[in-house]
């Protein structure tokens, strides 16, 4: 299955920080009722002799229990990310292995969806309070069965395609190296960002022993350079939380490096021509950057 970005899914349904704060805020309520909903579940699964056969003995359908539990506590975290994209894909993957017919899971779903409006007409008196949570516990469980629907799709694909499992390998095997890459970079930046507290510490120790003018503005650009390396850092993990990155941080990079290369000549007096092209430089960035940023606003 390609792997899709978790980002993209919840535009796509309008899930916002707003649903998953009402997803979080329901979990203490939906916990009571995991063990019902379990035992609900599979007598639904135990009365269908299609579905009864996965289930042949009493320590097979107590695990089954306990891993739907999880998966029903999961949907009430709050936290929608990569892991959780990849542990709903393992789930459709486990029920397309098992030969599960599609239509069962769909109309499990519909348990759960039912046993879910249930839980919040009984607990929530004002329609208004209760159509938002509503709408928050609609979206998670569509986002889920489409998730898990996407392997049944898939399948269909590689009964055509016969190439496509072998696809599917180097593709997994290509994201995967392409997260550990990221995983790389982080650490990089750790190293770097350590190396600018450590070159910031000889500036203080200058500006301690008289070098006052210059040491300062050897401060203020080390300090810009440190602010460059926390946006990187942060937008960095955002990119392997979310799948998001911001095509302005290279533009803040290339700023800060101006920025403090007008610093340093400015101490040092040097050519004023050069220093009107650099401050040409750092108005031309900033245009950029605002044109991007109201880009990346637009397309949310």
């Amino acid at each position: 299955m390609s792997m899709k970005n978790i980002a993209q899914i919840e535009q796509h349904y309008h899930f916002t920080a707003n649903d998953a704060q009402n997803l979080r805020n329901l979990q203490p309520i939906m916990e009571q009722y995991k063990d019902k909903l379990a035992d609900k579940f599979y007598n639904f699964l135990l009365e269908i002799s299609e579905t009864a056969e996965f289930l042949p003995d009493e320590k097979t359908l107590r695990k089954r229990k306990e891993t739907l539990a999880v998966w029903f506590m999961d949907l009430f975290n709050g936290v929608y990310d990569y892991r959780y994209l990849q542990n709903i894909q393992r789930i459709g993957y486990y029920h397309v292995k098992i030969k599960l017919n599609a239509h069962y899971m769909n109309s499990s779903t519909y348990l759960v969806r039912q046993f879910c409006l249930d839980i919040l007409e009984k607990h929530f008196e004002n329609p208004r309070e209760r159509t938002e949570l509503t709408s928050s516990m609609e979206k998670i469980l569509d986002i889920n069965l489409d998730i898990m629907s996407s392997a049944y799709r898939e399948e269909e694909l590689n009964n055509v395609f016969l190439s496509r499992k072998l696809e599917n390998k180097l593709i997994h095997l290509a994201e995967r190296f392409s997260y550990g890459l990221n995983l790389v970079l982080v650490l990089a930046l750790m190293g770097i960002s350590i190396g600018i507290i450590g070159l910031f510490g000889h500036d203080i120790w200058k500006l301690l022993n008289g070098h006052m003018e210059r040491s300062i503005l050897h401060i203020m650009g080390t300090l810009l350079m440190l602010w460059v390396m926390i946006e990187l850092m942060d937008t960095e993990i955002e990119h392997l939380k979310k799948g998001k990155f911001s095509i302005n941080i290279f533009v803040e990079v290339v700023m800060v490096a101006v920025i403090r290369d007008i610093l340093i000549g400015t101490l040092e007096h040097g050519d004023s021509q050069r220093q009107i092209v650099l401050v040409g430089t750092v108005l031309v960035l900033g245009i950029v950057y605002g044109l991007i940023s109201w880009a990346e606003s637009k397309h949310g």
